[in-house]
């Protein structure tokens, strides 16, 4: 069922504000999918998605090969049969005010504070499209 992503019904958006593992899936160089497991909070009203990541890792990397125009990906979440998945283009983000909210957002919905981490960044995901059955 397709979806507002700055507008979702009351189901919906509670169903983002459990805990739970998410995945994100960004394109490999060669356009495979890459899916790996993540945290992600969604702000329905800044129209983003959040996922904090280390700037090392595969998933910073695709979405860096995408440019300034940023990657096309898709974070989901699933729970028996209500499942969520939000698109949108992402891009790194590396203001330290921008991570910090980003943690302060994911301490919120998982209950715990990451341990630091200097090589932190933000994958900032600007909504196009959102689906689901909450």
């Amino acid at each position: 069922m397709s979806r507002d992503p700055r507008n979702p019904d009351p189901e919906y958006l509670d169903f983002w504000r459990e805990r739970h593992v998410c995945t994100l899936t960004t394109p490999r160089p060669d356009g495979t999918p890459h899916v790996v497991p993540v945290g992600v909070t969604y702000d329905p009203e800044a129209g983003l998605a959040r996922v904090i990541a280390n700037r090392h890792s595969r998933k910073v990397a695709h979405v860096r090969a995408a440019g300034e125009a940023g990657a096309r990906v898709a974070v989901c979440q699933l729970a028996g049969r209500r499942w969520a998945t939000l698109e949108g283009l992402a891009v790194v983000r590396e203001e330290p005010e921008l991570i910090a909210d980003a943690v302060r957002r994911y301490a919120e919905r998982y209950e715990r504070t990451p341990r630091p981490n200097p090589d932190r960044v933000l994958i900032e995901i600007t909504l196009t499209r959102a689906m689901g059955k909450a």
